[in-house]
């Protein structure tokens, strides 16, 4: 990292991805000026709180102490920023269609206080070609500079793993690709503040592509193995086993597993990016289609499994009581975007159960875009009666902070999509995997 004294940073959107980022430039000497339209995030912010389970409060109300670091919903605070960092949400819209209004909605407020000599960075998941033909759109017409020559102009792919304790974001290389080579280097120069790698790409669309082709390859590998999990469950062949073994080969071979379906806001969404933009230049992806078909196709084939375990009882789904064990889409993690576990409640509802939902990191469903029907619901308490109340439970989420001993004692019938209870019940009648 570089020694001389750093300069103010803009990150727009305090989520997952920019609050993290923030903290890191402001733990290295950086003074930062986060930027939310929603002003009960920055309120929370500015009083040295946090909303992100896996954020400490303490490294927050840390930087905010020193002035390091503060929050505001005033985008003319831009003009203060020799960089703005963009970290906004890419959803899809329509099916499979890319929503870029949050880029380009960002880009609009920026615009108008972007000052010469400043460096704009995209780091949200896209298409090749969104920084250097629509974010540079925007930007040059809201500010009457030209990207390139006035200021500078990047994308950097984020590369955030929630919930994982080895992820931090100044150890993860740092992919780097600028409009012209002046632009580049200075996009290093501002990253080498709070990251130790840098990688750097000769376009914002090569490290564009970069993020699809990191977030495809797992999409890619998580469908075979969803795929392989049914084709060798109708043999009688668990793969959790299959997969355990496999890894062991010290060569050739990376271990990826099944689950319920795909959640969060990289995997289901990014690949689809791609596929959208594919067609502009009539090219098929074949992989990327099939692997959203098999992984969109998981969550029904559980619902199939959690009727046969209780056809196995003399029990039908319709008015069943399910425990839908785990609400966010993975781990450790209070993250429920795009989580698999809503599809499962809607499946489950559409069968005629009554659901209940227990995850000890998501007390009450926020409201969302694609489920604003469960926003409201409060989480169930996991005890052996409550538990034992319930004929179904269907653990989708394997959360480490969940007492599995109590589920293994208390629950009538189990359905683990995780793998997570088979230390405690393999071999039990009432324990099917799916």
């Amino acid at each position: 990292m570089n020694s001389t004294p750093a300069p103010t940073i803009g990150i727009v959107g305090l989520g997952y991805v920019g609050l993290p980022l923030s903290l890191r430039f402001a733990q290295n000497g950086a003074r930062v000026i986060g930027f939310d339209i929603d002003p009960a995030k920055v309120a929370s912010l500015n009083a040295g709180q946090s909303y992100i389970l896996h954020i400490p409060a303490e490294e927050i109300a840390a930087m905010t102490g020193t002035g390091a670091f503060a929050a505001t919903t005033d985008f003319a605070r831009v003009s203060e920023c020799a960089a703005v960092i963009i970290c906004v949400p890419t959803p899809l819209v329509n099916g499979r269609d890319p929503d870029l209004s949050y880029v380009l909605n960002t880009g609009r407020a920026i615009a108008p206080h972007l000052q010469k000599g400043q460096l704009v960075c995209l780091e949200s998941t896209t298409y090749p070609g969104t920084t250097d033909t629509d974010l540079r759109v925007v930007l040059e017409e809201g500010s009457g500079l030209k990207a390139g020559v006035d200021f500078h102009l990047a994308f950097s792919p984020e590369r955030e793993d929630p919930g994982n304790p080895q992820s931090d974001v100044s150890h993860i290389p740092k992919v780097i690709g600028g409009l012209t080579p002046a632009c580049q280097k200075r996009a290093m120069e501002i990253y080498g503040i709070a990251v130790k790698t840098l990688v750097p790409v000769e376009s914002c669309r090569v490290a564009e592509a970069v993020k699809l082709t990191e977030n495809i390859f797992r999409a890619v590998n998580i469908a075979m193995v969803n795929e392989l999990k049914v084709v060798y469950a109708a043999m009688g062949i668990d793969i959790w086993q299959v997969i355990e073994a496999a890894k062991t080969k010290p060569f050739g071979f990376m271990p990826f597993y099944p689950g319920p379906g795909l959640g969060g806001h990289c995997i289901p969404i990014d690949p689809f990016y791609l596929t959208w933009k594919a067609r502009e230049y009539g090219q098929e992806t074949r992989f990327i289609e099939l692997a959203g078909e098999v992984n969109t196709a998981m969550p029904a084939y559980v619902i199939r499994r959690c009727g046969e375990a209780l056809a196995s009882q003399g029990r039908a789904l319709k008015d069943a009581r399910v425990l839908l064990l785990g609400i966010a889409y993975k781990a450790n993690v209070d993250d429920d975007r795009e989580s698999p576990g809503y599809v499962l409640w809607e499946l489950l509802e559409a069968e005629g159960a009554h659901v209940a939902y227990h995850d000890p990191h998501v007390p009450v469903i926020r409201p969302s875009r694609e489920h604003s029907q469960f926003a409201g619901i409060e989480n169930t308490a996991l005890t052996a009666g409550s538990v034992a109340g319930f004929d179904l439970v269907l653990l989708a989420t394997n959360h480490q902070a969940v007492d599995y001993a109590i589920v293994a004692q208390n629950a009538r019938l189990v359905v683990d999509t995780r793998n997570a209870l088979s230390a405690h019940m393999r071999g039990r009648e009432n324990y099917f995997k799916a």
